[in-house]
């Protein structure tokens, strides 16, 4: 990942092309799917198309938005299959500001957290304070906080500190998680990916009294110098924001060490990643057997 530059935060627009695909040993019968399928509108970002293409064909599509105001598309397959895939195209503009680190730094994180407890909307504050299944908060978790979220440290330089911190305590090791990975697990293994690394910014902005919420989306990349990039080599990405004083959100990401700009692409957001996981379901089957293939591809496009 290239350290953030002034060019980071030039608008721009992007395809965003995600292919999941299931298969299976035997017949699926019936399935019932959920998930995040259409980015969702921001500050930052605005939604100039969206495609959705589900094969086999289904019975059953519906949209609606959730507690968190996320689009969720339900989809229902009843017939017999071997393989499910689902395609979304999106296409989105993207402009995000530089955060005013001077203006956070105004604010302690102490009296930061006092301030939005005071004036914060009180659904957002305690739906991203509380504790939630992946991101339980307990003493091994505030002790971390403890050392970069001191109650008497400037707000900006704590934030930016705590994301720092996170890129160099932990080594990203892909294969080493999973879902059902601990915050405990992750302060004992010092090994994780995206989602982890996110968990636990979270716990520690939930440990000091600061609102965090997960942000599911993408981020373009690029190829190795000299490389051309590969179909569908890009991935799903995964950061934290925080409820901030004045009700505005600063998102930051720990797996590549710095705040967020105009390469991050917004589908959804939630306490963590059961909230917002890109495509979940049941299913009727005797297989015995399948695998899961993603393909993500975020391309620039010339401007809209």
């Amino acid at each position: 990942m290239s350290r953030q530059g002034p060019e980071d935060f030039v608008p721009r627009s992007y395809e965003v092309r995600h292919r999941t695909t299931y298969t299976y040993s035997g017949d699926v019968t019936t399935c019932y799917e959920r998930g995040f399928l259409r980015p969702r509108e921001t500050p930052s970002q605005r939604v100039v198309g969206n495609e959705v293409r589900i094969s086999p064909e289904p019975h059953l599509v519906s949209e609606h938005t959730d507690h968190f105001g996320n689009r969720s598309f339900y989809v229902e397959v009843r017939s017999p299959h071997q393989v499910l895939e689902v395609t979304k195209t999106s296409v989105v503009h993207v402009d995000w500001p530089e955060v005013d680190l001077d203006a956070l730094d105004r604010w302690t994180v102490g009296s930061a957290a006092a301030e939005v407890a005071r004036t914060g909307d009180p659904v957002a504050v305690s739906d991203h304070l509380l504790p939630s299944p992946l991101v339980e908060v307990d003493d091994a978790v505030r002790a971390y906080a403890a050392l970069h979220l001191a109650p008497e440290r400037p707000l900006g330089e704590a934030l930016v500190g705590l994301t720092h911190a996170i890129f160099g305590d932990f080594d990203y090791r892909p294969g080493t998680t999973n879902v059902r990975t601990t915050l405990q697990e992750l302060l004992e293994e010092r090994r994780g990916v995206c989602q982890d690394f996110t968990h636990l910014a979270l716990g520690c902005l939930r440990a000091a009294g600061l609102p965090g919420r997960y942000v599911s989306g993408y981020l373009e990349t690029a190829p190795p110098p000299g490389k051309e990039k590969l179909e569908g080599a890009d991935a799903s990405h995964a950061w934290a924001s925080v409820l901030v004083p004045g009700g505005s959100w600063v998102d930051l990401d720990p797996t590549n060490d710095h705040l967020a700009d105009s390469r991050y692409v917004v589908t959804a957001w939630g306490r963590d990643f059961r909230d917002v996981s890109p495509l979940k379901g049941v299913i009727y089957t005797e297989s015995t057997s399948s695998t899961l293939d993603v393909g993500v591809d975020v391309t620039r496009l010339p401007e809209l």
